[in-house]
């Protein structure tokens, strides 16, 4: 691909989005993946796998911030996090500004990138790799929630689409394994698509959650790269409560932490929590037609 062509993304059939590319920085195309990190003016440097967008410079900061303070904060007393996939170190990036954190573990199945994203994504790990607390585990995501004899506060999967190697973490297998390594009053987060586009998936995350989570539900932020309107995340507790804490609580403890952030706010919190109804029609549809 040269400066100045188009690069198109191929999620959805039929429709889509582009995006010109400035400069290419890296690309691998061999029989089982394309990757592809280039530089476009709107956005600064696009990341993408097999055709579809994973990460830019310029909004991840909307959708890292909200998969790691909406649970960290809701929670209250984390001391343990857990990070699957999350490659790129942003996620890790704003796990670490939680200070009272003891340990942050982050399993991914690729140490190769990890390398490749330090090198081409500096600005997402910001130097995140190098916190005291910080442990790298190479290893499958579903191998290591059902192996481990560590238990965690947090999980955050920061997966990719339910498409290849990424549809092993939406599987039960994976949701039995988080389970089993939570502590008591846990929280499971999950990367759950733009429900407006991809509502299948919203429904099979539900459905399966809610075989080994008593409180399971979605909440939401409008991403601008991933098209096609809100992007839902999945959260999965026993604790029914802690989805429901009053803004009182949330400011608190947003002081408390001395986050500064550029998306998440209290009140972004608790609004999150609040679905389209298109959405909460099709999952009470899929509960009645389970019976």
């Amino acid at each position: 691909m040269a400066q100045n062509e188009m690069w198109y993304e191929t999620l959805h059939a039929g429709f889509g989005q582009y995006f010109s590319v400035d400069k290419v920085l890296y690309r691998e195309k061999t029989a089982h993946q394309d990757l592809i990190i280039f530089e476009n003016a709107a956005l600064g440097r696009v990341m993408a796998l097999d055709g579809v967008v994973q990460t830019t410079e310029r909004d991840e900061f909307i959708y890292h911030e909200m998969m790691t303070h909406v649970p960290l904060l809701a929670h209250g007393a984390a001391k343990r996090v857990l990070i699957i996939g999350g490659g790129d170190g942003a996620m890790l990036r704003e796990v670490c500004r939680h200070t009272a954190l003891e340990s942050i573990t982050m399993v991914e199945i690729d140490a190769g990138v990890v390398s490749f994203c330090k090198q081409y994504l500096p600005n997402h790990s910001a130097g995140a790799y190098d916190d005291a607390r910080f442990q790298l585990v190479i290893d499958d995501g579903v191998n290591f929630v059902n192996q481990t004899h560590e238990k965690f506060d947090v999980i955050i999967s920061d997966c990719t689409d339910p498409i290849g190697p990424g549809e092993s973490l939406f599987t039960s297998e994976f949701y039995a394994g988080c389970r089993r390594c939570l502590n008591e009053n846990g929280i499971f987060v999950a990367q759950n698509g733009v429900c407006f586009l991809q509502q299948d998936e919203a429904i099979n995350s539900h459905r399966k959650l809610g075989h080994y989570f008593r409180d399971v539900s979605f909440y939401q932020a409008a991403v601008p790269t991933y098209y096609g309107g809100i992007m839902t995340f999945a959260w999965a507790s026993d604790n029914p409560a802690l989805r429901q804490l009053s803004s009182e609580t949330l400011q608190a403890r947003f002081a408390a932490a001395g986050l500064t952030c550029r998306y998440y706010n209290p009140a972004i919190h608790t609004g999150s929590f609040a679905l389209p109804q298109y959405l909460l029609n099709a999952l009470s549809d899929d509960a009645e037609g389970a019976f």
